[in-house]
């Protein structure tokens, strides 16, 4: 059984709003060295085996899709510390950048798109659980924790429950700038997306 509040408590998040765009950050540290989730987060064979297969002409320049969800272009790479990639469309761009501390390696997740897509604040509990998801599945697989299917595995109650959480994370966030009414409006939608066999109360 996964410890739900200490897996939240694990990642450190954030909204960064200019006048142009909305991010969202992402920050967790894993016990591994950085070659080691460089290579968890970029070779396709152990991609899939915690996230979704992956495919694509994996390079600079080139491009990239995960089987059932976003694809988009690779803009710039440089193992192990950097990667930045366009995800969904061009102007949704996500780069993720890795450091070591110790014994351990810090993931920092940032995933921006325009302030006209995002609406604003709020707009984090689009994707910032979806994220939550994929850095809390990296942290299982990188411990040893052996998932047959991951698709199933997010989809699970344990999984919607730790969702349902992580909305919860988010909407603290997304409060501190947007409005009450924005914020719950958008709370309502990522419950429906992330948990929706859980009571949306």
């Amino acid at each position: 059984m996964m410890d739900i509040a200490a897996q939240i408590a694990a990642v450190t998040r954030a909204v960064q709003q200019t006048g142009e765009s909305v991010g969202v950050l992402l920050t967790r540290r894993y016990r591994a060295d950085a070659a080691d989730v460089w290579d968890a987060i970029t070779d396709p064979d152990r991609v899939a085996r915690w996230f979704l297969p992956l495919s694509g002409d994996l390079r600079p320049g080139g491009t990239f899709q995960l089987e059932g969800n976003a694809g988009g272009d690779i803009l710039h790479c440089e193992p192990p510390t950097l990667l930045r990639v366009t995800f969904g469309g061009p102007t949704s761009v996500v780069e993720v950048r890795l450091s070591t501390h110790g014994d351990e390696t810090e993931l920092v997740l940032e995933h921006t798109v325009p302030i006209e897509l995002a609406g604003g604040a709020a707009g984090s509990l689009y994707v910032g659980p979806g994220w939550d998801g994929a850095v809390l599945a990296l942290g299982l697989y990188l411990a040893g924790e052996v998932i047959d299917d991951p698709v199933a595995a997010g989809n699970s109650a344990e999984a919607q429950q730790f969702s349902l959480a992580s909305i919860e994370a988010w909407t603290a966030v997304a409060a501190e700038t947007a409005s009450a009414e924005e914020v719950a409006a958008a709370r309502a939608a990522a419950v429906a997306q992330f948990s929706p066999d859980l009571n949306a109360s």
